[in-house]
């Protein structure tokens, strides 16, 4: 019993011992500003706050009620939520090492010694013949965490199961994001679609314009064929409008996890606005990302796993104990005589492994310095995909200011053109000319604002999040 309790007594005083090393987040460069914007404030990180319904910035009920559908039922997130509950049961697991396992049971044994293997009698008598042995063991093991390794193996499992939560809001945004870019692509997809109806009609009627004057001798027939050209390439184009829509609306059924059969989405024009980028925005990326959040878990996981690599170094110590009740009857299996009792202790070194734990070790370290690597490859990534969206922004902004005057200009030559042709003082070939300019500019303002409402989703989601409070 002096034994144990001198044992007992070192496990206490080495208890604190913990190998490896403590976890620091490595510095990252990063900007005070970014380029494309002004003064920014500086950010403290909350890549743990709710980053709420950024969606609802854009006005549009459709858009919103979609995306309320997406915790629901997308099964991308269905499935990166039962991997987070998976790492939430890796930590409890783990922690169950810092206590004693501890067992019971029956154990029912009929044994007969062979008399060929008596060679000198025994202070003990020896049955020849069938024994029958009743058991009732309680067993007690525990291993006492001397090096830490299992606080280290607790600490890896947390920043693992906070690493798989920054995955899960990582995935969470990415299909949020990629819902509200296929629909306002969607979207766009009908503002064309209207708009080819509408240039339908308009060469409809420039068609009857020119079939009465080809009926009326005023102009040649070169004039009809080339007025019933441009309607059916209108209209093929409409056509074609439908097969670029119906992926779309497609993609959005599997993002909300429905059949693609049971999604209709009505036809509407795009007339969202592009939210303002308010000034205030922090100027550190790291305050909302969850990819960063978790790049940054992962590291501190791979630092733990350092001090797991290290602890089989040193000697690991055992402590277990068995009492019970033994006996060759039943009817006095449970009394005191039958009562037995042993406590063992060991304390094992490994003296040679050929290399493994140096091994191990090095493979732990290399691991960590790669996280390290990673960590810092996505902020610069993040700041970069920050980069793009306000400098997309900025100049899709300046393009579209432009493009509405090419617009209205387009107009009105399409509208002086028509009367010049009435008039009979140009040709019908210049009226198509200026028709088909006019369609290209609209088309073009309308691929502006697809691109610009797209951008801005990009920026959200490069910025973790919406910026509203």
């Amino acid at each position: 019993m002096k034994l144990n309790a001198m044992a007992l007594a070192a496990a206490a005083l080495l208890a604190g011992c913990t190998v490896g090393p403590d976890y620091v987040r490595p510095a990252v460069e990063t900007p005070s500003a970014y380029k494309e914007a002004g003064n920014w404030k500086p950010a403290q990180p909350k890549d743990h706050v709710n980053r709420g319904k950024w969606w609802e910035a854009y006005n549009d009920p459709l858009l919103n009620q979609l995306q309320e559908q997406v915790d629901v039922s997308n099964q991308n997130l269905a499935k990166a939520e039962a991997q987070y509950r998976q790492a939430l049961a890796l930590v409890q697991a783990a922690r169950a090492g810092y206590y004693p396992t501890l067992t019971a049971g029956i154990l029912n044994t009929r044994s007969r010694a062979s008399a060929t293997t008596i060679s000198q009698p025994t202070a003990t008598p020896i049955s020849l013949g069938v024994v029958t042995n009743h058991n009732l063991p309680f067993q007690a093991s525990w291993a006492p965490d001397l090096w830490g390794k299992i606080g280290r193996t607790v600490e890896a499992n947390e920043a693992g199961a906070q690493a798989s939560a920054g995955t899960l809001e990582a995935a969470r945004l990415s299909v949020q994001a990629t819902l509200a870019q296929t629909y306002f692509q969607l979207r766009a997809l009908d503002a064309q679609q209207l708009l080819l109806e509408d240039t339908i009609a308009a060469y409809g009627k420039s068609l009857n314009l020119v079939q009465n004057q080809y009926t009326a001798g005023v102009v040649a027939k070169a004039d009809v064929v080339q007025a019933q050209t441009q309607l059916k390439s209108a209209q093929a184009q409409a056509i074609d409008i439908g097969a670029q829509r119906a992926p779309l609306e497609h993609a959005i059924a599997l993002l909300v996890g429905k059949p693609p059969a049971e999604l209709s989405i009505p036809r509407q024009p795009l007339t969202a606005a592009v939210p303002p980028v308010p000034v205030e925005l922090p100027s550190e990326l790291l305050e909302r990302r969850p990819d960063i959040a978790a790049a940054e878990r992962l590291m501190a996981q791979a630092n733990a796993q350092i001090g797991v690599a290290k602890a089989p170094y040193f000697p690991a110590l055992t402590l277990s104990g068995t009492v019970g009740y033994q006996s060759a009857t039943m009817d006095k299996w449970l009394t005191a005589p039958s009562r037995y009792w042993s406590l063992p202790i060991s304390l094992v070194e490994t003296v040679f492994d050929g290399g493994l734990r140096e091994a191990n070790t090095a493979q732990a370290i290399a691991a960590y310095d790669a996280s390290v690597a990673a960590y810092r490859q996505t902020v610069l990534t993040g700041f970069q995909q920050v980069e793009d969206s306000l400098a997309t922004l900025r100049i899709l902004e300046q393009e579209a200011e432009v493009q509405g005057e090419a617009v209205k200009l387009a107009e009105q030559a399409l509208a002086l053109a028509l009367n010049q042709y009435k008039a009979g003082t140009v040709n019908y070939l210049t009226v198509v000319v200026i028709q088909a300019a006019a369609l290209a500019n609209q088309t073009t303002a309308v691929n502006i604002l697809s691109r610009r409402m797209v951008a801005s989703v990009q920026l959200i989601t490069a910025l973790g999040g919406g910026w509203t409070p």
